[in-house]
């Protein structure tokens, strides 16, 4: 009897204690992001919650939003690393598409919007192209945090890297398979409805979805009805919306939502609990004139100055003097209010201190009435005899969906876009979801504050505490490392033949940049790198540029940033967004930007250089005021162009390279200069000719144009305008890159050759590609990027050393607008321009002549790498 009553008392202890154990256990929390500026300080203000209650497991990147996935990723390591938190897993892309039928392949990478989503991570921009690209706040200034982030964030030695970097599916099934998860969703939602279309058996592991996104249709807080100011029809007055470029298609959708509408739908109708923090209530808690100043003064942590500098960035260079207005704590509060709600026990009710709410029934509207049309915008039923997914003919999804920017469906006579994709539309009936919404932000307790909201004291707070806080930035990381610009004294006085290397920043063109380097200065003397982003790499991959020029001691080479968009993209009602027509053809993920942006995995292998992409701007610019530092603002391609050629000796003439599509060039054409009095000759490496043979171009991602090469499909109009102009052409084309695309024979002689800094990275670099080559469908093309260095080599060396040969030929560029023909090049003897077309050229010699010039100990390295940065200074 004693002893069945020990057992029974003992069995409610640990009852008791069992309860007590699971009461004091951490939140799980999963984070999907895509690393805009107010995404940075969500993370900085989870990261520093008291882990003993809230537990963020994992960070999974949305590549289908304001960032580009290579940049974002790095981004957060760093982030992490300052913070001191590099167990925590970071998940980006994948490699997997999703089956004609429907069938979902475990790693879809989130590239695409649902709705465009096949089989490879190359694709149309249906909804990303509202994201604005490159300046003015667009994604260039987010991958680089506006110029704040390299100069600021420490490295340490987590970083993306080809075929090792976990994926994002692979993350989420990890994390969320171990126990409950708090889901916290701050971006498009591809990837979290990707997972619970993918694992509906996780769905009972995933304890709550909070979302920031979504209007519910409360008219913008911006504009009263008293304030009709063009500022605030710019803002959409009157409209839930705030996809201020799409607003004569739609005026009801928020960012996050539009970017993938259906992906929202399967996240809100999951059947798992979700609370909503839309623009209703982040309406109301904007960054006041009060809480930046009081920011300003708080920078007690290294995670509050990360914060301020980047608010600042964004304020100095806002576009107009509406930023206390315009500027909202969109994730950030969407952040507190999760967490406020998660540490308060059998909250159904949502109760919080930063938030007021109440639940509504609601849907995300994913295509617009008439339901069941085929107008051939919705590719869920579109040529189909079983819809995508099994959807129901006739049914929410069935309707005409967005196909683009100004979509005419879409357009009214107001002005006003009658389409509806993403709204998040309160509704009764069988489509109704209960969702509890926050709706406003809860006024400070403390009248007297100069603070009006709740929210900014925890804000201000949780940055500022001593507990889990950043280690060091940058530079208390090396605090004896000074910022350094090497430049060069050759001493002989006499330079070579001016030239001016124009550059896409995909692999072989930075194989192609060290070449020039090296190549004695009384031979090449490289003016100015010129950087066109409409190729291989997004904009802000320029920063590799600057770091492998600091490495080789060449400060002094100036470096232009050209246009983001191709010619005839940019939006003609707001430039800051275009179209994809040709930039789709380039893969988003393996093989494709991610790894061209992170220079596969080895960008992080370079010194770190003072020099960066920054927004630092001079009203003498068009900027809406002076930054801190002007003088440090990033020149464009045609100022440098115009600085190089107005400064160089009387009647001396540039020689330019081109490695990438032709924006850069055609626009330099365009700027109306006296071309032949400024320019001796032009070396185009790109274009296919086709002939006779069974030889296709290399554009793999277009099936329907057999015969064009990416350089020339990516701006074909530019290519045109080139071809069609009076500067002299020397054209390196496809079929001759191939023949010396060998990466066994470069590899062979750049072991044999001396080991200097240079000639070890591009070891690395093209021992890396061909490993890829072999190991992975998706690096079938990595060879492309050997032949890229040839023009380069053909450019330095005397035709004779390499038995190369060269033809002229009648050369017209097609560019009538038509998919299947755009960029293809054709033998034309009538109306065709005289170009002298590479024909020849001996394998061996090339491989040769580049990895000798790269052992030579002239002109070599400075700083051999980041590590050999690192050993200049101590360092934690």
């Amino acid at each position: 009897m004693k002893i069945q009553q020990w057992l029974l008392l003992l069995l409610v202890i640990m009852m008791i204690f069992g309860e007590e154990g699971a009461t004091a256990r951490p939140h799980r929390i999963l984070l999907d992001t895509d690393v805009d500026t107010d995404d940075m300080f969500t993370i900085l203000y989870l990261l520093k919650q008291d882990r003993a209650e809230f537990d963020l497991k994992g960070i999974t990147i949305n590549a289908n939003g304001w960032s580009d996935a290579g940049h974002a990723v790095n981004h957060v390591y760093d982030i992490l690393y300052m913070m001191g938190r590099d167990d925590i897993a970071v998940g980006v892309g994948g490699e997997d598409g999703i089956l004609d039928d429907g069938t979902i392949l475990p790693n879809v990478g989130g590239y695409l919007s649902l709705i465009e989503q096949g089989m490879a991570t190359a694709g149309y921009c249906r909804y990303r192209q509202a994201i604005p690209l490159g300046r003015g706040g667009g994604r260039l200034d987010i991958d680089t945090d506006f110029g704040i982030r390299k100069a600021f964030l420490p490295q340490g030695t987590r970083r993306y890297t080809p075929l090792r970097q976990a994926t994002t599916q692979q993350v989420m099934v990890d994390i969320i398979s171990k126990g409950p998860t708090n889901v916290l969703l701050i971006g498009a939602h591809t990837n979290f409805a990707i997972f619970l279309m993918s694992n509906p058996h996780l769905k009972k592991n995933v304890q709550h979805i909070y979302v920031m996104g979504g209007s519910l249709g409360v008219s913008n807080s911006n504009c009263g009805a008293k304030n009709k100011s063009s500022i605030c029809k710019l803002e959409q007055c009157g409209d839930p919306g705030n996809v201020f470029s799409n607003y004569d298609s739609n005026t009801y959708a928020e960012f996050n939502m539009f970017a993938d509408p259906f992906a929202a739908y399967q996240v809100i109708h999951s059947g798992i609990p979700v609370t909503l923090v839309p623009l209703d209530a982040t309406d109301t808690i904007p960054i006041t004139r009060q809480f930046y100043h009081m920011l300003e003064k708080n920078q007690k942590t290294y995670e509050a100055q990360y914060v301020y500098k980047s608010m600042k960035m964004v304020h100095d260079t806002w576009a107009n003097d509406m930023f206390f207005k315009e500027y909202f704590m969109w994730d950030s509060f969407m952040a507190g209010v999760a967490i406020s709600i998660m540490s308060k026990p059998d909250n159904s009710n949502g109760e919080n201190d930063f938030a007021k709410m109440e639940y509504v029934n609601m849907t995300v509207v994913t295509s617009n009435k008439p339901y069941g049309i085929s107008d051939g915008s919705n590719p869920f039923f579109d040529g189909r005899k079983i819809p995508r997914f099994h959807l129901a003919r006739g049914g929410v999804h069935s309707g005409h969906v967005q196909t683009r920017l100004h979509d005419p469906f879409c357009r009214t006579d107001d002005g006003k876009g009658k389409c509806q994709d993403g709204y998040t539309m309160m509704t009764t009936g069988t489509e109704a979801v209960t969702v509890l919404i926050a709706t406003e932000a809860k006024a400070n307790k403390d009248p007297n504050s100069p603070l009006n909201r709740e929210f900014y004291l925890s804000f201000l707070e949780v940055l500022n505490r001593n507990q889990q806080t950043g280690r060091f930035n940058f530079t208390t990381q090396f605090p004896n490392n000074q910022p350094v610009f090497y430049k060069p004294n050759f001493l002989s006085g006499k330079l070579g033949r001016p030239i001016i290397f124009d550059m896409d920043m995909s692999a072989g063109d930075f194989l192609a940049l060290f070449y020039l380097l090296k190549v004695p200065v009384e031979v090449l003397d490289l003016k100015a790198v010129l950087v066109t982003p409409t190729g291989w790499a997004s904009a802000a991959t320029i920063e590799v540029v600057y770091d492998l020029l600091h490495m080789m001691g060449r400060d002094d080479i100036p470096v232009g940033l050209g246009d983001v968009f191709a010619m005839n993209q940019r939006d003609p009602n707001f430039p800051n967004v275009g179209d994809c027509k040709y930039s789709r053809a380039i893969p988003q993920g393996s093989g494709g930007l991610l790894d061209s942006d992170t220079l596969y995995g080895l960008a992080r292998n370079l010194p770190r250089s003072p020099r960066r992409y920054t927004v630092e701007n001079s009203i003498i610019y068009g900027a809406p005021r002076d930054t801190d530092h002007p003088e440090l603002r990033q020149p464009s391609t045609l100022e440098v162009w115009k600085n190089v050629t107005t400064t160089m000796d009387h009647g001396s003439k540039i020689t330019i390279l081109t490695n990438g599509p032709l924006t850069t060039l055609a626009q330099i054409i365009l700027s109306g200069e006296n071309l032949q009095s400024l320019i001796q000759d032009v070396y185009i490496v790109g274009g296919y000719i086709n002939s006779s043979s069974n030889a296709r171009g290399n554009l793999f991602t277009i099936p329907s144009n057999d015969y064009a090469e990416f350089n020339m499909f990516l701006d074909p109009l530019a290519a045109k305008t080139v071809f069609d102009s009076e500067v002299g052409i020397t054209l390196v084309p496809l079929d001759i890159q191939r023949k010396v695309s060998s990466f066994p024979g470069i590899l062979e002689k750049l072991y044999q050759t001396k080991r200097t800094p240079e000639t070890l990275f591009a070891q690395h670099l093209l021992s890396r590609l061909r490993y890829l080559h072999k190991e992975h469908p998706r690096y079938k093309h990595m060879d492309i990027f050997v032949g890229e260095i040839l023009g380069a080599v053909i450019l330095a060396e005397d035709y004779r050393c390499l038995n190369a040969t060269a033809k002229t030929k009648q050369i017209r560029v097609l560019a009538p607008g038509i998919e299947s023909v755009d960029g293809q090049m054709a033998i034309d003897e009538r109306d065709g321009k005289p170009v002298k077309v590479l024909e020849a050229v001996n394998q061996a010699a090339f491989y040769d002549t580049f990895a000798s010039q790269l052992g030579e100990e002239k002109q070599s390295a400075v700083l051999g790498s980041f590590y050999a940065q690192m050993r200049l200074s101590d360092y934690p």
